[in-house]
């Protein structure tokens, strides 16, 4: 089974940059899509659905802003939006598909903004998320994977002294990401790479697509009991459309 995640910045926009073209081409049994900014409504999804896929939303209160959605070559047992608590769940951050083993969690993590201005709120974001994947986690196995808006270590971001304690890189953002590892919570990509110099977003300023010099901020991770199924971690720096380019994980069907 692939799965693959992509922060889109605009969905609308995406389709017209060729994400039909990469979704035919790389065939996810699971594709989640972060920073959707439209609904179901939205008239080019024909041009990438065609059928292939059940779709599955989580929009913002705020019209055209945020929002997350699954699409799914294999209809799920159940859809859940948010995490069941109204003050984090107006943004459309996080939806949850439901199958017979294991669940897949969607999730485009608050932004602590310019001067830390929503620092206090990402931090009980943070908690409030944690809790939600240990609940789930009790059922059964859990799939986590999105924008989580934090480079974890020094090696996951391309300046990491000149950027120390700026929005997605201050140490209580770090610590954020570190609580889900002792959580148990495996990072799919830190499995099979572990250097530096792999990115999934960059600045549009100043080239540096170009010159390489990024952050990693996009995760697939997965609980300890599902590690014996992962087979591969990919990031794909080269498939344009986003700031941000798609990641992903294959996993051996369940016995």
């Amino acid at each position: 089974m692939k799965l693959i995640s992509w922060n889109v910045n605009g969905l609308r926009a995406a389709l017209r940059k060729g994400l039909a073209d990469y979704v035919a081409a790389e065939r996810p049994g699971v594709l989640c899509l972060q920073e959707t900014r439209c609904d179901p409504t939205c008239d080019a999804l024909g041009l990438l659905w065609a059928g292939d896929f059940r779709h599955h939303w989580c929009i913002a209160e705020k019209k055209g802003y945020s929002g997350t959605a699954i699409f799914t070559r294999r209809a799920p047992l159940a859809v859940t939006q948010g995490i069941g608590q109204p003050a984090h769940d107006r943004e459309g951050r996080v939806l949850t598909a439901e199958f017979e083993d294991h669940f897949v969690v969607n999730v485009y993590t608050p932004n602590a903004q310019h001067a830390l201005a929503r620092l206090a709120y990402r931090q009980e974001w943070d908690a409030a998320f944690l809790a939600y994947l240990r609940a789930l986690e009790m059922r059964k196995p859990v799939i986590f994977c999105g924008d989580l808006n934090v480079a974890h270590e020094e090696r996951d971001l391309a300046r990491p002294k000149d950027n120390a304690g700026t929005p997605g890189f201050s140490p209580e953002e770090r610590e954020g990401f570190r609580r889900l590892v002792e959580a148990g919570f495996v990072d799919s990509f830190r499995e099979f790479v572990p250097d530096g110099g792999h990115y999934t977003w960059w600045s549009q300023r100043g080239g540096a697509r170009g010159r390489n010099v990024g952050w990693r901020i996009d995760y697939c991770l997965l609980s300890r009991a599902l590690r014996s199924r992962l087979r591969a971690a990919f990031i794909h720096p080269h498939v344009l459309g986003s700031d941000h380019c798609p990641v992903g994980i294959e996993l051996d069907e369940a016995a």
